[in-house]
């Protein structure tokens, strides 16, 4: 039975990598062999797809799907730009604290999808400024072949080094200029696709690693108290993720801007031209959005209910709604209870303002009524069942679904408790050099394959070898399902990376210099967080009742 288990997972772990067929349909290989090898009756097989936690990823994007039809993740976008400010480093932080902002909720591809626009826009705007600068500047005589090498230069990128030997004057900053200007471009260009991942990471629904978590942790271990919801999850890993945040920044700034404070901090000096352009491009966008709509402001609010929703349901360190209002809420309601619950109020409530016919004070104005009566009189719902299936990503319901069906498959047929048996030798090592290694593994791993299809095969491995080991499950699995979302070193390892690079501002060489130290950073943070603020919250140092009835079955 285990080897039957293990070849399958084995077979799917390749295909997983390689994506000789796509990823949703690779995950479906188990309704037809785990009942054909006789690991698994289909029955307790195709439960597994549409489970609790699968439902709760759904409510979720159903919520941010809404978000993103009616444009308020680019309103709350542009507003956030327009307070911090453009300078170049604040421009920059701008960038990615909005992104890691909005990737928190919706996902990670929609956000970066929205971003690399608005900040094409900027560049392009604070190029074109600059070109008339020089214009200016270079006074009457040469005006027309800088002017000429600018339109070149548009057309045809290859035929700036034949004008450059001849005709231009040879201004040795603007060549300099150029090649600073081409730094900043790719730097306000990675910049949105790293904070995307980061985003992701600081709450459960953020991204499919944090899902495949929550749901092997309900998978392996039933009676686990909800360790993993989601609050707990946001405390633990929203510090981790402003961490990064600010890290990632840095070494942006190094390695694309230099650190000159003065200049990309500009204290107390005057607004360039480039800054006023770039300041003028956010405020054109803000005003094409006009004002906040009535269905713009629901969506909000549904949003934010949601949240407060999910925070206050069993919070912790106070009784939350769930065991208040309800008799044993804390054994019935999960987190996909109130997730599916905003989802149905989306189709519900009405998208324009209700009109109330009895007592309208416009009867007296003949016109006007006769305009009302045309009107229909329902308004159309916040969200369309069209809207939803398009933007729908089934792909990674069917990834989740197909990672839980292993997870069961290998506790079910004792895969899990054979890895585990092999890996009693690790028990000598010191537990926080494990975590660590483990994070490095799955980050280097996650390169090349999808982040959900990566967390999904190493979780269960690691929550047996914990159980073996003796330490506390969360303790490998938290770094490991952080680990997964660390794809910054090629285009192809997630899907914000692929966005940013089809713009064509960026080298493959360029991710990967800067990869490879956002992947040494990411692990850094993990590392101290669990071993700084993860023990108390997790109670880490202990090894956990709950673990142990597992490895008994």
């Amino acid at each position: 039975q285990e080897a039957k288990c293990a070849y399958i997972i084995i077979i799917m772990a390749v295909y997983w990598c390689t994506e000789v067929i796509p990823l949703a349909v690779t995950s479906l290989m188990p309704v037809v062999f785990f009942p054909l090898l006789g690991v698994q009756s289909s029955k307790s097989v195709c439960l597994q797809y549409l489970n609790d936690t699968n439902m709760l990823f759904v409510g979720g994007l159903i919520v941010a799907i809404s978000v993103e039809q009616w444009n308020l993740h680019k309103r709350i976008a542009l507003r956030v730009l327009l307070i911090l400010g453009v300078k170049p480093a604040l421009l920059m932080l701008g960038f990615m604290i909005v992104t890691a902002f909005l990737s928190m909720w919706i996902s990670n591809t929609a956000t970066t999808a929205m971003m690399v626009p608005i900040v094409q826009a900027v560049l392009d705007q604070m190029d074109n400024t600059e070109y008339d600068v020089t214009v200016m500047e270079q006074g009457t005589g040469q005006t027309n072949t800088v002017i000429e090498l600018e339109e070149k230069n548009a057309s045809d990128p290859t035929s700036v080094h034949v004008i450059s030997n001849g005709q231009v004057p040879d201004d040795p900053r603007s060549s300099e200029e150029k090649k600073m200007r081409k730094r900043i471009c790719k730097g306000m260009t990675l910049c949105v696709c790293y904070a995307a991942s980061i985003g992701g990471t600081a709450t459960l629904t953020g991204t499919g690693p944090n899902m495949v978590l929550k749901g092997q942790m309900n998978q392996l271990y039933p009676n686990n108290n909800d360790i993993v919801n989601f609050a707990s999850w946001f405390g633990f890993a929203f510090p981790n993720m402003i961490l990064m945040l600010v890290l990632a920044w840095l070494w942006l700034q190094c390695s694309f801007m230099g650190l000159n404070f003065k200049k990309s901090w500009g204290c107390g000096t005057e607004r360039t031209a480039k800054e006023k352009a770039a300041y003028n491009v956010l405020k054109a966008e803000m005003k094409k959005l006009g004002p906040i709509s009535y269905a713009e402001f629901n969506v909000l609010l549904m949003f934010v209910l949601l949240v407060l929703l999910w925070f206050s349901r069993h919070p912790g360190f106070v009784k939350g709604w769930a065991t208040r209002l309800f008799p044993e809420g804390e054994k019935y309601i999960t987190d996909s209870a109130p997730a599916v619950f905003i989802a149905l109020l989306l189709f519900i409530l009405p998208a324009n303002k209700p009109k109330f016919i009895g007592w309208s004070p416009s009867m007296s104005d003949p016109e006007q009524t006769e305009e009302d009566i045309k009107k229909p009189f329902l308004s159309a719902p916040l969200l369309d069942w069209n809207v939803v299936q398009r933007k729908m990503p089934w792909s990674i319901v069917l990834l989740l679904g197909g990672g839980f069906a292993l997870a069961d498959a290998s506790a079910n047929s004792g895969l899990s408790a054979w890895l585990g048996h092999q890996m009693t030798p690790l028990g000598s090592i010191p537990p926080w050099a494990i975590a660590t290694v483990l994070s490095l593994i799955i980050a280097v791993f996650t390169e090349c394959t999808s982040n959900v299809a990566t967390a999904t095969l190493f979780l269960p491995v690691f929550s047996s070898m914990a159980a073996s080991v003796k330490i506390h499950p969360l303790y490998v699995m938290l770094p490991g399902t952080l680990s997964a979302s660390f794809a910054f070193m090629l285009p192809v390892a997630t899907p914000p990376n692929a966005i940013v690079f089809s713009y064509g501002h960026i080298r493959v060489l360029d991710m990967v210099r800067s990869g490879i130290v956002m992947n040494i950073i990411g692990v850094f943070c993990v590392t101290l967080a669990i071993n700084t603020w993860g023990r108390p919250m997790f109670e880490l140092d202990t090894f956990p009742a709950w673990a142990n009835s597992t490895t008994n079955q």
